[in-house]
């Protein structure tokens, strides 16, 4: 196991700084007017830009500005922004918005877990019944209808029926209940739909045959060992889909003006922050190599059978 770990966490470093590269390599296609501040870009001449843009470190040969970059990331340094908010460090713009992401992030990804793996479990009990029936209903549902227009339902009348506020307000802990809802929707149906389709597979196994031939009750068997053993598959997926969902959602923020991280990206897209860009998109591989290392490890810990060091046993 810890051959194994030393050997992902050292892939995963690599993979880290392939992507850096590549970033790199892209934000320097991008236009120059992403590392000024519009204002000062408009009154400034081509000769200024120049010396800016030399100052900046932008005229050196590109594997100079490579290696520096690399320097500056193994320090911590994300560089500041220039557009979104003149001169201020990237960390510190991520640092005030990671505590309105982080808390709704937790309350979504709980919310999904207890109804999803429930609603799952109720279906796979009772196949092809009124359980299964609806809960199907619901997983089309979600999967089929764009996301946008049940926010907006929900938004706009189930907080009428439940007099719930529309937008976000820090210091009214009710108003935090329509975004946490909304945000575990669609994790719901996915852990549903996956846990039925896996609890139904372990059930056609033969160990289940000679369970119940031995007189095992159907719900200590549905508990104890189908549920146990379906949890493994989904087990690999759960950090990552953790990780993204702390990280902040990027409709539900907007829709419910939450000051978070999820439109951060796009907005930065938007107005050609370069470097603020830059910041964002490593931090969010960062999240993705993370979430997959951690998903093996907990997909190995659920099942002790599962050796990862052997040949076949990683991805």
């Amino acid at each position: 196991m810890l051959k194994y770990i030393l050997k992902r966490l050292l892939l995963s470093v690599v993979t880290l700084f392939v992507i850096a590269t590549v970033v790199f390599l892209l934000m320097r296609l991008m236009p120059e007017t992403g590392y000024f501040d519009a204002d000062e870009y408009d009154k400034m001449d081509a000769e200024q830009i120049e010396v800016a843009l030399k100052a900046m470190g932008l005229r050196d040969p590109i594997p100079v500005q490579l290696f520096r970059f690399y320097r500056q990331i193994l320090s911590g340094d994300l560089g500041e922004s220039v557009v979104f908010r003149p001169h201020v460090e990237v960390s510190k713009i991520i640092a005030q918005k990671i505590p309105y992401s982080i808390p709704f992030g937790l309350a979504s990804v709980g919310i999904s877990l207890i109804v999803g793996l429930a609603l799952g479990t109720l279906m796979a009990r009772f196949p092809h019944k009124l359980p299964d029936i609806i809960g199907n209903g619901y997983v089309v549902f979600i999967n089929a209808v764009p996301a946008a227009v049940y926010y907006l339902f929900i938004q706009l009348y189930i907080s009428d029926i439940l007099h719930l506020p529309i937008l976000y307000d820090e210091y009214n802990p009710v108003s935090w209940i329509l975004p946490a809802v909304s945000m575990s929707l669609s994790g719901i149906a996915s852990y549903a739909m996956w846990i039925r389709r896996y609890m139904l597979d372990q059930m056609t196994k033969d160990y289940i045959s000679f369970a119940r031939a031995k007189g095992v009750s159907n719900r200590k068997l549905m508990f104890r060992h189908v549920m146990r053993n379906a949890f493994v598959p989904m087990a690999q997926n759960l950090p990552a889909n953790i990780l993204y969902t702390i990280s902040g959602s990027l409709y539900v923020e907007s829709l419910f003006s939450i000051p978070g991280m999820g439109g951060l990206l796009i907005a930065a897209i938007q107005k050609q922050d370069n470097p603020l860009v830059q910041a964002l998109v490593l931090i969010y591989s960062s999240i993705g190599i993370l979430g997959l290392l951690l998903g093996d490890l907990l997909m190995a810990v659920c099942d002790p059978r599962i050796k990862l060091s052997r040949k076949g046993g990683s991805r």
